[in-house]
């Protein structure tokens, strides 16, 4: 009988130090892409959705609404201002979904971790690892409907090269939190919270409309989203209007990062060491 083929590690994740946190994570992200191979239709689902959004609002809605105003003011098509709120979608939902279901599921059901942290893994490694399997998978997201941008003529500026690196700081910011906040769910239902969080972002975030169209106390509120901060960063960039204001915006990623990690990691060693 012949020895079972085991699947070839991409060249990228090699580089990473064994010993280290990211080349230990490294295992756990080839071990999610080689079980994704066989619902491999799931994983690319989600790509679909933000494209139907931009054909349906972008190309139906827009003849109807005309043009908006950009993030200097100058106008630009509905379709043009409403695909980096897409594209920040993309990004958000890839990674959130993925570092909540899936992570919930082998946290309580499949006990997966359980059985890792028997090897030389670590709580952080395991969060390391799934957050990145998270990032990976919003950043293809981020990347197809990039692509689906460019070829409506959607992209403005050659800044929005810089929106892929974005795309993925965005990714990674949910997915930390994401996971941190799957640590504290008990049970299914607790993931209506998850769609209670995520669908008043995807509305009210300026993906569809500006700012300026709502009240003062309810632009205060949707400044605090981060999804808000995401749809900005990516419109700049795509538009071509770029200042430091946008290093506010990938700033407050930063933040989601440090806090999701940390937080994620001392959960799943309270919840798997105790």
């Amino acid at each position: 009988m012949s020895a079972p083929t085991v699947p070839a590690v991409p060249s990228v994740w090699r580089l990473l130090p064994a010993g280290s946190y990211a080349g230990r994570a490294r295992m756990m992200m080839v071990r999610s892409a080689t079980a994704s191979r066989r619902t491999w239709p799931a994983f690319v689902s989600g790509f679909f959705e933000p494209v139907f959004y931009l054909l349906a609002m972008g190309t139906g809605l827009g003849s109807l609404v005309g043009d908006l105003p950009g993030p200097d003011g100058q106008p630009i098509s509905y379709a043009a201002f409403i695909a980096p709120g897409l594209l920040a979608a993309s990004a958000m939902n890839g990674a959130v979904f993925d570092s909540t279901y899936n992570v919930f599921f082998k946290l309580h059901y499949a006990r997966l971790y359980d059985s890792m942290l028997a090897t030389p893994l670590g709580p952080v490694d395991v969060a390391l690892g799934e957050i990145g399997w998270a990032l990976l998978r919003g950043g293809l997201y981020a990347t197809a409907f990039l692509s689906v941008m460019a070829g409506f003529g959607l992209i403005a500026s050659p800044w929005a090269l810089l929106a892929l690196p974005a795309a993925l700081s965005v990714a990674f910011a949910f997915a930390a939190v994401g996971m941190a906040a799957t640590s504290f769910m008990r049970s299914w239902q607790d993931f209506d919270l998850v769609t209670l969080a995520v669908l008043p972002m995807f509305l009210f975030s300026t993906t569809f409309y500006p700012l300026s169209v709502y009240p003062r106390w309810l632009q205060v509120v949707v400044e605090c989203l981060p999804l808000y901060h995401a749809v900005e960063l990516m419109r700049g960039l795509t538009t071509g209007v770029v200042g430091l204001g946008l290093l506010g915006h990938l700033g407050y990623f930063v933040v989601m990062v440090v806090v999701g990690v940390v937080v994620a990691s001392r959960r799943l060693e309270t919840l798997l060491l105790r």
